[in-house]
């Protein structure tokens, strides 16, 4: 059984130009001539083709591709052992380069849009993405949750740094409030609650006085969140929930 160049090209994929130089070269010359001088390509060479085409893959030379098949000293199974470790290591990489991709994808999906470096730079061990999932599940679909994302798929380092001091002024000025033992329906409180607000309202997505009131019984009812505003003293957490509650009645009535 033979096979013309045409057929052969057909098969492999390959272009007719492509066997035509490989025959020039010497690289695979086919094992039968037609009455007509035509070229007639046998199962060996076919078998051959594919292990040139395998290597060609991998980015090998064609020299170097005919110096692997005409090595003497090699048999088929050598040849299938060198695949299988150059193709176990080209999967390694790709899944690699994949991961590093996915990653990226996600990172830009969820708006974090930086290096590690400069993640731990802005946020030191504190990941911001490890409430992304679930912050997706709770909140996705709904217009904060899609106004947040677009806004933040935006920032740059620089903007994350100006989020982290204001948050980190806003919890200052906060902490030391409730520890001076000032009422959460003190004015300086609403006026720090209001703050909050505003900072949600610039940074992430538009915060009405009644979401906000939502975020504050969520930052009690919720122990990460609860444990993030009990890290900046006690008793933050019901105290800020009790002001922004406060700043919302104070609001609704028009002062």
């Amino acid at each position: 059984m033979s096979y013309s160049v045409g057929q052969v090209a057909g098969f492999a994929g390959v272009t007719v130009r492509a066997l035509h130089h490989y025959d020039e070269i010497g690289l695979l010359a086919p094992g039968e001539r037609s009455h007509a001088g035509h070229r007639r390509y046998s199962d060996a060479d076919l078998d051959r083709l594919q292990q040139i085409l395998f290597y060609r893959e991998l980015g090998f030379p064609l020299d170097e591709v005919a110096a692997l098949l005409d090595d003497p000293e090699a048999d088929p199974r050598a040849h299938l052992r060198r695949q299988h470790e150059l193709l176990t290591a080209r999967i390694e990489k790709l899944q690699k380069m994949a991961a590093a991709v996915e990653h990226a994808m996600e990172a830009r999906k969820m708006g974090i849009n930086l290096t590690p470096e400069e993640k731990f730079e802005v946020f030191g061990d504190d990941d911001p993405e490890k409430y992304n999932e679930e912050a997706e599940q709770r909140w996705g679909g709904t217009w904060t949750y899609e106004q947040s994302q677009k806004r933040v798929a935006r920032y740059t380092k620089d903007d994350w740094l100006r989020i982290k001091e204001e948050t980190t002024a806003w919890s200052e000025r906060y902490g030391a409030l409730v520890a001076q033992g000032v009422p959460a329906v003190d004015e300086r409180a609403m006026d720090l609650a209001e703050q909050h607000r505003q900072h949600i309202t610039k940074w992430f997505f538009d915060c009405p006085y009644k979401i906000h009131q939502g975020l504050g019984e969520m930052y009690v009812s919720d122990e990460r969140f609860k444990a993030f505003y009990e890290a900046i003293g006690p008793g933050v957490a019901e105290h800020l929930r009790d002001a922004i509650t406060a700043n919302t009645e104070r609001h609704s009535h028009g002062a």
